[in-house]
């Protein structure tokens, strides 16, 4: 089922997009275009957006997060999780993927790709171990994952989040590089910067979400919910989420058109990380016997990145002007359309790859 879809939620997801959401890369096109010329014109505006922040988190990114998470989490039956929390491989199969591999994959992908540039190679470490969290459920959802598998995926990275962060971070930016004879960098964030980061941009949200089912259901019975309720909500998850793209990029739009060449050499090893994890969650998913719901969730759940988390902290520890903001800006550059055209992908590969799954 679509972010859009007004029809009743079903036990199997269709594989088909509606008709506004065939359009989604046109319209992400043009909320980046927005943004960005938005940033370039307007002088001070990345500045101004930037201020309004509570706890070192951007406002008006929050607001849109939140209103882009809404709608979806509102579709989970929590009554299901149940099924999810009991799937073990497929928890250990996201934990691997997101905290081993992740991780690593991209530190060796920042030092064969960008060793002569030692700012954005850091701002790429950063960027691989701050895990899913927010727009990776748009991406399930279109993609007809398990919408329940990605709300426990999500909450289950994001505590590992909270206690993995920085000490991964010391890791691969100070041990690991000193052991291999190799520049080393540090990384001051705290435990609260993250924990803030999860608890706005998934915990109200999730918590919103779970209550508008309790309450709905309660009152109007599960069918009325969700043929009456969701569709009137379901548009929103894209009005969120093409309004966190504009302001996401206005608020550096200067840097990334004025350093074209710097963005190309940043995107080279983004858009090498994006496609093998995505790859290596489906194929794992797929040898584990998970389906093509569960493997896609896995898959999403593994490629995504918090870029709001990754900006904040390159922001703090490094400047909002440094080469570690500018990569951790890049990140989203890179993954939006990436992630838009592997939803594509897999509604593609669903019937090769997984052809025993009921459509």
């Amino acid at each position: 089922m679509s972010v859009t879809d007004t029809r009743p939620a079903p036990d199997v997801a269709s594989p088909r997009l509606s008709t506004l959401d065939r359009f989604l890369p046109v319209w992400i096109g043009i909320a980046m275009a927005v943004g960005l010329g938005l940033g370039r014109a307007v002088p001070g505006l990345g500045d101004a957006l930037g201020a309004v922040e509570v706890d070192g988190v951007s406002l008006p990114i929050a607001i849109g997060l939140l209103v882009m998470m809404y709608p979806v989490l509102a579709k989970v039956r929590y009554d299901r999780l149940d099924s999810v929390t009991g799937d073990r491989r497929m928890l250990a199969a996201s934990l691997v993927l997101n905290w081993v591999v992740g991780p690593a994959l991209m530190f060796a992908l920042a030092w064969l790709l960008l060793p002569d540039l030692p700012e954005y190679r850091t701002g790429l470490v950063v960027v691989g171990l701050a895990r899913c969290i927010a727009m990776v459920i748009i991406w399930n959802d279109l993609a007809c994952g398990d919408r329940e598998a990605a709300a426990v995926l999500v909450a289950l990275n994001s505590l590992f989040q909270v206690v993995a962060f920085a000490g991964l971070g010391w890791f691969y930016l100070s041990w690991l590089p000193g052991r291999l004879g190799l520049e080393q960098d540090s990384l001051d964030v705290s435990t609260w910067q993250i924990a803030s980061s999860v608890l706005v941009f998934l915990g109200v949200p999730l918590v919103l979400g779970y209550l508008s089912r309790r309450v709905g259901e309660k009152r109007w019975g599960r069918t009325a919910y969700e043929t009456s309720f969701l569709p009137r909500v379901g548009p929103w998850a894209l009005y969120g989420l093409l309004f966190t793209i504009v302001v996401l990029f206005a608020l550096q739009g200067d840097q990334v058109t004025s350093r074209p060449l710097d963005v190309a050499r940043i995107a080279l090893p983004l858009l090498a990380y994006f496609a093998l994890m995505w790859g290596g969650g489906l194929l794992l998913g797929r040898a584990l016997g998970l389906g093509y719901e569960r493997t896609t969730t896995l898959a999403f759940t593994a490629a995504g990145n918090n870029f709001e988390l990754a900006i904040a902290v390159a922001i703090a520890t490094f400047g909002v002007t440094s080469g570690q903001a500018l990569a951790g800006v890049v990140g989203p550059l890179i993954e939006v359309p990436v992630l838009v055209a592997l939803v594509y992908v897999s509604l593609h590969l669903r019937s090769r790859l997984f052809p025993k799954d009921p459509a």
